[in-house]
């Protein structure tokens, strides 16, 4: 594990272009806790993301205490079953494809099982115009992502709690100004990393015209 090294070494030998092939979703993890410093180094590479005029938008609440995860995974189910029944009743339907079947069995299993997750990760942002920068923040979320991948933790993007965001918000002492945009479960993977299926680069890049 992770306290048993170097935090200050771990992930750094991990190749870029390896760890941005292999950087899956990962929504089946275990419940052991994760060092604070290992948090902190995956949110500080999210500080290394670019950012217009250099305004660095970004706020990440680390939310690690057992009944305040609970309090976020309860109302996180309750969404996200009433989103994904529709989808629960097409997969019973004859020719289903496997594969979305499974990713939605991750999906499934991530808001049963959210609770356990030791970190939730709420990524939050300044507001302009009185809308959320919401683009101005991914580009932090995507380097938290790839720095859990380098550190050998799992981890994925979502943004359910959108759907009660700001009862979330008021939770976590967020004001209106810096509302959340993504919630990113963080732990220990209990699924090994791999490359995920995507089609060839050959079908989605043209050169000049998209004709």
């Amino acid at each position: 594990m992770a306290g048993e090294i170097d935090i200050e070494m771990i992930g750094e030998d991990v190749p870029l272009l390896e760890g941005i092939r292999t950087a899956c979703a990962i929504r089946r993890l275990r419940p052991d806790p994760v060092p604070r410093a290992l948090i902190r180094k995956v949110c500080e590479a999210g500080t290394f993301a670019p950012s217009g005029g250099n305004r660095q938008p970004w706020i990440f609440v680390a939310v690690t205490d057992q009944e305040r995860r609970a309090w976020i995974a309860e109302r996180y189910r309750r969404v996200f079953d009433a989103y994904i029944a529709p989808a629960r009743q097409a997969a019973e339907a004859p020719g289903h494809s496997p594969e979305k079947r499974k990713i939605m069995e991750a999906g499934i299993h991530l808001a049963a099982h959210l609770h356990e997750a030791p970190v939730h990760l709420v990524i939050a942002g300044w507001t302009r115009r009185g809308a959320p920068q919401t683009q101005a923040l991914f580009p932090a979320i995507q380097n938290v992502l790839l720095a859990c991948r380098a550190v050998g933790l799992g981890a994925s993007l979502t943004t359910v709690h959108l759907a009660f965001r700001e009862e979330l918000d008021r939770y976590l002492g967020l004001p209106e100004t810096q509302p959340s945009s993504a919630l990113l479960p963080i732990g220990w993977p209990r699924v090994p990393y791999r490359r995920p299926v995507r089609r060839p680069i050959d079908e989605c890049l043209f050169f000049e015209r998209a004709d």
